[in-house]
């Protein structure tokens, strides 16, 4: 099909498409012309990678604008909504808007009404819901990318109660579904009332194998001879040999520190193949990536970067993924080596992938355990990009004869497992009762089963009563913590004889507390807001260790785990610093509370280091985590924090309680002491020239705004350009600083990593 037969698109869509390159849709993309998707019919695209998902999202949307409808386009991770947002822009000079929401889950994001097409995670979304943002029930269009993600234990069920939701509130919308990788695609086209668009088919040839002994073994039963030297590593061989041919290459390994490791090597590897223009633009970039953390990590990323190569995992900070995705799109760094993470739907496209690791460690299996198919068959998809490469390879290493076949069973030539619902659990189900109340979805028990028969599980279940008793014991889970209120409905009923009356049990009007509302709006689990409130109710006053602490205990605070040693180490602290805790802490006896009890204390301690002003490497290194790992703590905290000063509110716990919350939410968002919160509220104002400025004299906004020019930039070091953008931000009357001479007395030396202070991390 030519893209010059599309009809329903704005005007001049379709001639942009054909000076894109696009003047013939791909087999799957006319597939889902053919399906309605341009009239507005809902479709299912399971198609490989590369073969044109996004195109038959964009075509769907763009036909909804034109008819005057708003589009929403779901992904699962923020840094994914960035690039759609980019490639969707665009548009823009056909009069479609494109707006993306990612955060701050306690919004309605109205200014979002007027744009055509929006862009957000499932988290987002399902929060928009939850806030009553109106816009919402004027979506015509919805695309759900990567939708085998339902499968996710974590984030799957959000994605899937969303989607009822939205389909609830919009009985003819357009539901669009996209993934390379869904065994059972029909079941979810069933769900969705959906027709499926199923293809293999692939705009460049997409080779598998195994490389064993001195082969490369292909699905297809032929074999190319690939023999590595003696004491060669394989992984670096094949890398090598893809660099000859100017292809890319990602190796997908089964932890961080295998990751960092393996860069290494394929620095050495990759070096050999570069230009002296591209050295210089590695320089360029390893100095902007060490620019984004203080941390080992950090330093370690930009020495691999300098020689072509690069890790990626989730201890990386957003910034530093970003700039590795987008230098090795743009084919500057030649290899990477990477955690699943890198698997998740980013493009990030490369002549070669290998799969080095197949099997990574599970707690709960107590050992090695091998990675689901539908994972390493996603690992597989970014290999070979129309327009980049002629070709792609996926391989997978085998150390034996055995392995090889396995390996062949397993992966190669294995379907990947079907996507089963993950709802069915009390974690999910007691956030999304709530929520499903709260927003008006369900008033009863029975409202409640009928919405929950509107989603995936319902149609997956074998075992109905599953889903109704775990319902039943999250609904008394509510009631009991005050989240909802539950009232009987008395029905009267005629006898036969006698004309008498009886009373019956009929059902259950279910309504949503005062602060049953404000759980749900700020999108905490319920487990985490009991908690919390539990806390703040038995406190008088509340330390900002104990709101860390506080905050720690939460479902929704990932803890960090108690290394060797660590237990005593924090079992001393714990007993140092007991009167500060928000709650009772249990014994020594009680083994799983108290463990839980000291991990949470440990990651309390990382937040108090992190507010005293502690430096960033000396954390990390303390903490053996990486700069994303710290970072995210800190925003989960930040949010935490900014939850339990809202329920505090509501709760009406005092000014004292309320204003302790704040300081320890503000210390913890610029990572400083409560003396120069003052300070960093100003634009450009971190949390080191916050401590510049205030050893130098000036503690407030408004010192900053009367300072003697030259003061403040002998404090910040003579950099003008930053002086001058500090002291505008600040609203100093005449922020220019030419002809000024700095101060350099104002530069006073300050002792850094909080030493002298009475951090946890240094007991």
């Amino acid at each position: 099909m030519q893209t010059a037969e599309l009809s329903g698109l704005p005007a001049g869509v379709s001639e942009h498409l054909r000076e894109e390159g696009i003047e013939e849709l791909y087999p799957p993309q006319a597939e889902a012309v053919k399906a309605g998707v341009t009239e507005g019919e809902s479709v299912v695209a399971s198609v490989p990678t590369a073969s044109g998902k996004t195109l038959i999202a964009e075509l769907a949307m763009l036909t909804s604008v034109e008819r005057g409808g708003k589009a929403l386009y779901i992904v699962p991770l923020r840094a994914l909504a960035s690039e759609k947002k980019r490639e969707f822009e665009r548009f823009e000079s056909f009069g479609v808007s494109v707006g993306v929401s990612t955060g701050n889950y306690d919004s309605d994001e109205e200014w979002l009404s007027n744009r055509d097409i929006v862009v957000a995670t499932s988290e987002k979304v399902d929060s928009l819901v939850r806030n009553g943002a109106s816009w919402i029930e004027e979506l015509s269009c919805v695309v759900a990318d990567e939708i085998h993600l339902v499968d996710d234990a974590n984030r799957g069920p959000t994605l899937e109660v969303t989607l009822a939701k939205l389909r609830q509130l919009n009985p003819a919308l357009q539901t669009v579904a996209l993934s390379a990788t869904v065994g059972n695609a029909g079941e979810i086209a069933e769900w969705l009332d959906a027709e499926l668009v199923h293809s293999e088919w692939r705009p460049i040839d997409l080779r598998t194998g195994v490389h064993y002994g001195s082969a490369l073994h292909f699905d297809d039963g032929s074999q190319e001879e690939f023999a590595v030297e003696s004491g060669e590593n394989p992984t670096t061989a094949l890398v090598s040999d893809a660099l000859s041919d100017g292809g890319s290459s990602l190796v997908f390994v089964n932890s961080r520190r295998n990751a960092e490791a393996a860069a290494r090597r394929l620095g050495g590897a990759v070096d050999p193949h570069l230009t002296g223009e591209e050295r210089a633009d590695l320089v360029d970039l390893a100095e902007e990536v060490r620019g984004v953390s203080d941390s080992e990590t950090s330093d370690d990323l930009a020495d691999a970067i300098e020689m072509g190569a690069a890790f990626h995992h989730a201890g990386l900070a957003r910034e530093h993924r970003t700039l590795v995705e987008d230098a090795f799109r743009d084919r500057l760094i030649k290899a990477i080596s990477a955690t699943p993470t890198l698997a998740a739907g980013v493009n990030t496209p490369s002549r070669r992938v290998i799969v080095r690791d197949w099997q990574r460690y599970d707690g709960d299996a107590g050992g090695m355990k091998p990675l689901a198919t539908l994972e390493v068959h996603q690992m597989m998809g970014r290999a070979g990009r129309p327009g980049l490469d002629p070709y792609g390879e996926a391989l997978l290493l085998a150390k034996n004869h055995d392995e090889l076949d396995e390996l062949f069973e397993r992966y190669v030539w294995a379907d990947p497992e079907p996507v089963r619902s993950k709802l069915a659990t009390e974690p999910a189900l007691r956030t999304h009762i709530l929520a499903t109340v709260a927003s008006g979805f369900a008033n009863s028990r029975e409202g409640l089963l009928e919405f929950l028969e509107r989603t995936l599980y319902a149609t997956q279940s074998t075992d109905p009563g599953r889903l109704e008793s775990v319902t039943d014991r999250m609904l008394d889970y509510l009631e009991r913590n005050g989240f909802l209120e539950r009232e009987a409905q008395r029905a009267s009923e005629n006898r036969a004889e006698g004309e008498a009356s009886r009373e019956e049990l009929d059902g259950d009007d279910i309504t949503a507390t005062g602060i049953g509302h404000t759980v749900s709006r700020l999108y905490l689990d319920p487990m985490s807001a009991a908690e919390i409130i539990d806390g703040l109710r038995g406190s008088e006053e509340a330390s900002a260790l104990g709101l860390y602490h506080l905050v720690a205990r939460t479902p929704d605070m990932w803890g960090l785990y108690l290394r060797s040693g660590d237990r005593e180490r924090y079992t001393e602290i714990a007993y140092e610093r007991e009167r500060e805790f928000l709650g009772d802490m249990p014994t020594e006896f009680e083994a799983e509370r108290f463990e839980d009890w000291l991990s949470a204390l440990k990651t309390a301690s990382l937040l108090e280091d992190w507010a005293s002003e502690v430096e960033e490497d000396r954390i990390t290194e303390r903490y053996a985590i990486g700069p994303g790992d710290l970072r995210g703590k800190v925003e989960t905290a930040q949010w935490l924090l900014n939850a339990a000063e809202r329920l505090a509110v509501e709760l009406d716990l005092g000014p004292e309680v309320v204003a302790s919350i704040s300081a320890a939410r503000q210390r913890v968002e610029h990572g400083v002491g409560e003396e120069l919160l003052g300070l960093t509220g100003v634009g450009n104002v971190g949390r080191k020239r916050a401590r510049w400025l205030y050893e130098a004299g000036i503690e407030t906004r408004e010192d900053l705004r009367t300072a003697e020019k030259s003061v403040v930039l002998g404090a910040l070091r003579g950099r003008e350009k930053t002086t001058e953008t500090i002291l505008r931000n600040a609203g100093h009357p005449n922020p220019s600083i030419e002809g000024i001479e700095a101060d350099e007395s104002a530069a006073v030396e300050v002792e850094s990593d909080g030493e002298g202070q009475a951090n946890l991390g240094d007991f």
